[in-house]
């Protein structure tokens, strides 16, 4: 290639990845990196009493549509007040960071037990 026409396709190349550069840094709309969703932020964690009537209501439609049998519905309300007093115990003195964290990882356990238990089908008839 002759000199006078590598220097101008080569002055366009490096102009054109200059250009592409800050445009691929570009969000373009999209929150891929998720810092601001629930996980970051403190309001949007779920009130206590929500979780707790959530899972109540469960256990509730569980034992009604069948998919929990009474002695499995007794076992997970044991448990839902056994944490609902934890809860009071801890509210007494203020919630810290710490207790809440535990109440939030002891309502996801919980959680995920009701969700077995509605789902393993050992109070199905047949």
């Amino acid at each position: 290639m002759k000199k006078s026409t590598l220097i101008p396709v080569l002055a366009l190349t490096l102009a054109a990845g200059a250009v592409a550069m800050p445009a691929a840094a570009q969000n373009h709309g999209r929150d891929d990196d998720r810092r601001h969703g629930p996980a970051y932020s403190q309001s949007s964690w779920q009130n206590i009493n929500q979780r707790q009537a959530n899972l109540d209501r469960r256990i509730d439609r569980g034992v009604q549509n069948g998919a929990l049998s009474r002695r499995e519905a007794s076992r997970l309300r044991g448990e839902f007040n056994t944490l609902a007093r934890l809860e009071q115990n801890y509210r007494r003195g203020g919630l810290t960071q710490w207790e809440r964290a535990d109440l939030d990882r002891r309502f996801d356990r919980l959680s995920a037990q009701v969700r077995y238990e509605r789902r393993d089908d050992d109070n199905r008839r047949g």
